[in-house]
């Protein structure tokens, strides 16, 4: 079992709850014309001016897009009527984390079901998140759940268990009955992420984002680029950062990103794309396993 100290509780709860301050922020924000960019910077400066730091760049997909798309500091793309926008946002307090996401809709009410698929799939799965409990469990009360609603599962997405200043760390929640008799333990800190979708039930890889992390430790011989890489290593450790971040201390980041890349130093997450290009939505919160009881640390 794992032991959390009162710092560390108070640390998981406070991130928790600026995950869910910026997550309701950036859906009050999105309507038509409004820039992608924006609404993932006052987000995250939401974080950052209430005492915590991001945990990753916020995503913002779009419509077929499932996650890693955060927008760049040149991006112009704005929300569109009928767009189906996923918002996922997680911030992290002396590197604990929360995570939490949400699917809003412009304009329109096209997919409203979808929606609701993948957060009866979350509220479903947050019940059961218990001491003892198999993640495969969790899955199929998920998959049941967002099938009976004429949708299929992401069956290659997962949710995650999150350790200090690691988002993604051993354990995963699948959104699926995958046979997993791995068992949710007391003290586990989950994000569990329902995404429904219409089309196939699958992403692919799409092309490289603008999201990075650091891959791996060596020596560089260029000074400006070892330089940059000191500095990112400072700033955000082993999490996930962007370009944008990047930005606010090095005007060159965008070429020295492609140079720490070549270098096998950092590495980019693709963006993840529905294989039939069907519509997704997601829903998520971070969850802290108890003793026949779970907080939900991002409602």
């Amino acid at each position: 079992m794992y032991l959390l100290d009162d710092h560390a509780l108070d640390c998981i709860r406070k991130a928790g709850r600026l995950s869910a301050e910026a997550r309701e922020l950036g859906r009050s924000m999105v309507t038509n014309g409004v820039k992608l960019r924006d609404v993932a910077e006052r987000m995250e400066f939401h974080i950052i001016d209430h005492g915590g730091r991001p945990a990753f760049p916020v995503n913002i997909s779009l419509n077929d897009t499932a996650a890693h798309f955060t927008p760049n500091s040149a991006d112009c793309i704005a929300f569109d009527n009928g767009d189906l926008v996923k918002l996922d946002v997680g911030a992290q307090v002396d590197g604990y984390l929360g995570d939490t996401a949400t699917t809003v809709e412009v304009g329109t009410r096209n997919w409203q079901p979808l929606i609701m698929a993948s957060e009866r799939g979350l509220e479903l799965a947050m019940e059961m998140a218990k001491d003892g409990i198999s993640v495969g469990t969790i899955g199929g009360v998920i998959e049941r759940s967002i099938k009976e609603t004429g949708y299929r599962p992401v069956v290659n997405l997962s949710g995650h268990e999150m350790k200090r200043y690691n988002l993604h760390a051993g354990l995963s929640v699948p959104n699926i009955d995958d046979g997993s008799l791995t068992k949710v333990r007391e003290n586990m800190l989950l994000a569990i992420e329902p995404f429904a979708t219409n089309g196939q039930g699958q992403v692919s890889n799409g092309k490289s984002g603008n999201i990075y992390r650091v891959l791996r430790d060596r020596p560089l011989r260029d000074e400006e680029a070892k330089k940059f890489f000191d500095r990112i290593k400072e700033e955000f450790t082993t999490l996930p950062f962007c370009e944008r971040w990047c930005d606010r201390f090095e005007n060159n980041s965008i070429h020295l990103l492609k140079v720490l890349h070549r270098h096998g130093v950092v590495s980019t997450y693709p963006v993840l794309v529905e294989t039939q290009n069907g519509m997704v939505s997601q829903a998520e919160h971070t969850v802290l396993v108890g003793n026949g009881r779970t907080e939900i640390t991002t409602a």
